[in-house]
């Protein structure tokens, strides 16, 4: 009974793990005739979107252009592009392209994941969904980067080490003074080791400095393999962490940075990396005679004085309770509030792009359209910053990851025009082929008549009538 239990769970299981598949625009096409499917993934795999305007996310705008992409990579874009004859090709004229957005940090986008993301990413939930339709194609995810790669985990995770976290409070003095005291101890080990680099040359039994009593995590920062991420808003801890960074020599990532803009030329001295919310709201503390306080030029005033901008909203899960504009799904929405504070344009498309794509260390594969780096590119209906424009298709390491025609969400609010048929001088038009035994001339739809079909045969005798009518009128 035991093992009739168990082989009739396993089947149950088989099955219920069966039953969802990719739609059929996501998943890619059958071998051929007499073609293994070991082969065909040996091939080359092109796509194609020619005839939108490119935004590179470089500064350079392409009207009109094309990109292509062969094996998940960008390349070539351009004019007059040579295009495979068995590549993919989407005309996207009239639309916009733009690299994937990268959100620096985001919740329930790829389901319940933590630790092993390649063990628990859902690629098959509502919320990666969402997130594409946002236009969002890689996000953090704890200490991860990670893309939204639907219906499948392969090569999801693009970076397990992102950030070495410390803690700078002016409520916590001890803390300060603690931290302080191991960038000391690890700057003067660096100092050493590059001393001993340099004479163990010369001299080859001359033993390697200990690293008894430094901190492991300071001395990665200090090498350059991590990024030192505090999280600080008051302008006394933002001033304290710029000064220790120009000290010990690292650019520090600061989340929160509500007053930094009281404080941005030290900042920007420092090469600070600047995670914020555009909207955010802190009242000043009137006890101090400082500026203090939030303000919506905050963006503005930083990236002016030299410091990397990247925003991320309120909340950064998917909220579904009917509050709308707060959420992940408005990373462009508070792209946008931070242009409306003077941000420059360029910069608040960086803002969700190529800065936190730096900020992640994935900025050599992600983050804007460039020949090598990933195939993660939009096409949008309008001006990405704009709260009108929708995504139209999200692609992912060069597969369709979202088409808003195909999906339950968004198809329904301003649906896609559908684009006329082009045919070609002598080329029969689709779904206007003659019947065996007619040519196209003899087609009976196509036959005029001298009167309309819809109309009845007037009788002269009739007409005759309706004139003495008239006359008696």
């Amino acid at each position: 009974m035991r093992l009739s239990t168990i082989a009739a769970c396993v089947a149950v299981v088989f099955c219920t793990s069966t039953f969802v598949a990719a739609p059929a625009w996501a998943q890619d096409p059958a071998p051929a005739a007499g073609e293994t499917k070991s082969d065909k993934k040996t091939e080359d795999k092109w796509v194609a979107l020619t005839g939108g305007d490119i935004y590179t996310g470089t500064g350079e705008m392409l009207r009109g252009a094309t990109i292509l992409g062969k094996n998940g990579k960008i390349e070539a874009i351009g004019y007059d592009l040579e295009i495979p004859k068995d590549a993919k090709v989407h005309k996207v004229d009239g639309m916009r392209v733009y690299p994937g957005l990268v959100a620096i940090s985001s919740q329930g986008l790829l389901g319940n994941a933590g630790g092993e993301f390649d063990d628990t990413i859902d690629p098959f939930n509502s919320r990666m969904v969402l997130g594409l339709a946002a236009g969002i194609t890689t996000t953090g995810a704890g200490s991860a980067a990670v893309k939204l790669k639907r219906f499948t985990v392969d090569g999801a995770v693009v970076n397990e080490r992102l950030y070495s976290v410390f803690s700078w409070s002016g409520r916590n003095p001890r803390t300060k003074s603690e931290l302080r005291e191991k960038f000391a101890e690890a700057a003067r080990y660096v100092r050493e080791f590059r001393e001993w680099e340099r004479k163990v040359k010369e001299q080859k039994d001359l033993p390697e400095p200990k690293k008894s009593g430094v901190d492991g995590t300071v001395l990665s920062v200090l090498r350059g393999e991590t990024l030192a991420k505090f999280n600080a808003s008051d302008r006394d801890d933002l001033l304290g962490i710029a000064r220790l960074a120009q000290e010990y020599g690292f650019r520090p990532v600061i989340e929160g940075c509500q007053e930094g803009w009281t404080v941005a030329d030290e900042l920007g001295r420092a090469g600070a990396r600047v995670i914020l919310t555009a909207r955010d709201r802190r009242s000043k503390d009137e006890q101090q005679v400082a500026a203090g306080g939030t303000s919506i030029e905050n963006a503005a005033i930083l990236h002016k004085s030299g410091c990397m901008v990247s925003v991320t909203p309120p909340t950064e899960g998917v909220d579904l309770g009917g509050l709308e504009g707060r959420d992940i799904r408005m990373l462009t929405i508070e792209a946008g509030f931070a242009v409306r504070g003077g941000l420059p344009d360029k910069a608040g498309l960086e803002a969700i792009t190529i800065v936190p794509a730096r900020i992640m260390g994935i900025s050599h594969r992600v983050g804007s359209l460039e020949v090598g780096k990933d195939f993660d590119v939009l096409v949008t209906d309008g001006d990405i910053l704009h709260y009108k424009t929708y995504v139209q298709w999200a692609f992912v390491d060069g597969r369709m990851a979202y088409d808003k025609e195909k999906e339950l969400f968004y198809a329904h609010i301003r649906p896609r025009p559908q684009a006329e048929l082009k045919v070609d001088a002598g080329e029969t038009p689709r779904g206007d082929a003659p019947k065996e035994g007619e040519t196209k001339e003899e087609k009976p739809e196509d036959k005029k008549d001298d009167k309309p079909d819809d109309k009845p045969e007037e009788k002269p005798e009739e007409k005759k009538d309706e004139k003495k009518e008239d006359k008696k009128d």
